[in-house]
């Protein structure tokens, strides 16, 4: 049972890790548009303060390179990141997959032999795995408030959709022995 437990605490942080992945992709894709919006102001001020300067199909070529250049800028920051975001989606898929696997082969190996080592193991590892979870999500928060700063407006961001797992104290979890009478 708590193999179980300790599974779906593990994927929640695979989770939790592939939100905050996202969000930083979604703050690398705001920014590189913001850095592309502030090139393209630069460019159309010089161009506008030069242009009297200029021959007239000069302007129009310096015009038609930058509109070219901002394309191929927007194209390639929508490619990666859109790369980047299925990247991450098939990790966390995979990863996941991994854990549910490992739970059911672990499950499968105590109820063949008896050996309950696995899950003693398991009831060990989770507060530990419970603090990282709550870490991890902390974490996810914190990036996906940073992911809206930096677009400077609402934006759909990778925020936690689970609450943070809590773990059961073991001895709580114990019934209390009693003094057998002498």
């Amino acid at each position: 049972m708590s193999a179980k437990k300790l599974s779906t605490v593990a994927t929640d942080v695979i989770e939790s890790y592939g939100n905050t992945a996202k969000n930083v992709i979604h703050a690398y894709r705001a920014g590189g548009e913001r850095v592309g919006g502030l090139l393209e102001r630069g460019w159309d001020r010089a161009l506008k303060e030069s242009r009297s300067q200029l021959a007239t199909g000069v302007a129009k070529n310096a015009n038609a390179a930058q509109q070219a250049l901002t394309g191929y800028y927007t194209k390639g920051l929508i490619v990666t990141s859109d790369g980047a975001e299925q990247v991450v989606d098939q990790m966390v898929k995979l990863a996941g997959a991994g854990v549910e696997r490992v739970a059911a082969n672990a499950q499968m190996f105590e109820y063949k032999t008896g050996v309950t080592t696995l899950n003693t193991l398991a009831q060990a590892t989770l507060p530990g795995a419970v603090a990282l979870s709550t870490l991890a999500t902390k974490i996810e928060v914190k990036s996906a408030t940073l992911a809206n700063k930096i677009a400077g407006e609402k934006t759909n961001v990778a925020m936690p959709k689970r609450k943070a797992p809590v773990a059961r104290k073991a001895a709580a979890a114990r019934k209390p022995r009693t003094a057998k009478a002498a």
